[in-house]
């Protein structure tokens, strides 16, 4: 899986250039959000004290073209945009282009495991257990999760980076006893929530990833089956045989359905306190005048955003149970190829042109 794209010299401008301008663009994409959470707070502060303002303020704060300094890198200074639309028009244009490139850094990978499987799959001789859904398959969720996992990753990343400063210093603002008195409290408390959740998570559904690959298996039966009617229906694709493969399935199902109910009933409780917790801790300052409008914005935006990068796993368990299971399913088979290697290709005459091993 990992070795077949990042070591190999076919796929290495892929791999390695290709993972470079997305850690480019993502970096790129946070300076934007930063840029945005700033807005935030004189704009909000702004609407609390409209008498202070005129109207073409407002305007100007969402559509005027001026840009004012900024530090990039910490120590690069360039003139930024100051108004809402000339960030999120650049934000928008290097998200999308982010996101196309990343849907073809996962195509090539899946493309590259693809090229090391089947020469390798064609030199054993030994029946392996859906090898078919492991070449097709499963390399083909396990792109799709790399992309939308693995772009996750980084950009929480570099969310942390970015925002924990600023999370860090707005923390003065917190107006509640103890928690007053401690250094950087906003991010404190978003890291304790997190990893009290996922601790959590990780008990309830302790179960899950088992279950997601006795799922895989008991499909793969049942599609094999079908695959072999197509082709002789006498024999194969019995409505007693198919029948009784689904029922496999429908018990699995109900099985990973229960347990992801109780799960679901957690994650959704734990989405709703966290949801509260800077309103909590922030909002009583604005009825002491310690805390304006903006400036109550500005941390619920910047303590989103670090909770949602601390809690990037507790908000992917779905997801990851599904990786993880991929993973054992894959790693099993390149055991299995490894194991049963015949050294020669078992394939029909005249199949000498089939791609070599990578």
């Amino acid at each position: 899986m990992i070795r077949s794209y990042f070591q190999n010299r076919r796929w290495a401008a892929w791999a390695y250039g290709g993972g470079f301008f997305l850690l480019v663009s993502i970096y790129l994409q946070v300076q934007m959000t930063v840029l945005i959470n700033r807005w935030y707070g004189g704009f909000y502060d702004m609407l609390q004290n409209p008498s202070g303002h005129d109207i073409s303020e407002f305007w100007a704060a969402i559509f005027l073209p001026s840009f004012q300094p900024y530090t990039l890198l910490g120590f690069i200074p360039v003139p930024s945009p100051a108004s809402f639309l000339w960030i999120a028009i650049p934000y928008v244009c290097l998200a999308t282009v982010t996101n196309y490139v990343t849907r073809l850094y996962a195509l090539r990978w899946r493309e590259a495991i693809t090229q090391d499987y089947i020469p390798r799959w064609r030199n054993v001789d030994h029946e392996i257990e859906g090898a078919s859904q492991r070449i097709q398959e499963d390399a083909q969720r396990w792109a799709r999760i790399i992309e939308s996992l693995g772009l996750a990753i980084f950009r929480a990343i570099m969310t942390l980076i970015a925002f924990i400063p600023i999370l860090w210093t707005i923390s003065g603002q917190v107006d509640l006893p103890i928690i007053r008195d401690i250094p950087g409290s906003l991010v404190w408390a978003s890291l304790l929530i997190t990893i009290g959740g996922m601790v959590i998570s990780w008990f309830v559904g302790w179960f899950l990833p088992g279950l997601e690959y006795n799922n895989q298996k008991v499909e793969a039966a049942f599609r094999k089956e079908l695959v072999y009617g197509e082709d002789d229906k006498i024999n194969h694709a019995q409505p007693e045989t198919l029948f009784s493969l689904f029922s496999g399935i429908r018990f699995n199902y109900q099985r990973l359905f229960m347990h992801y109910g109780y799960f679901d009933l957690w994650s959704n409780l734990y989405g709703q306190v966290t949801s509260l917790a800077p309103l909590l801790m922030v909002g009583p300052g604005m009825f002491t005048g310690a805390v304006t409008f903006g400036l109550l914005n500005q941390v619920s935006d910047a303590y989103s955003r670090v909770d949602a990068s601390f809690a990037l796993i507790l908000n992917n368990w779905t997801t990851l149970t599904e990786l993880r299971s991929i993973w054992k399913r894959l790693h099993e088979f390149e055991q299995n190829l490894d194991l049963y290697n015949t050294g020669h290709d078992v394939g029909l005459p005249g199949d000498e042109g089939a791609v070599p091993a990578q």
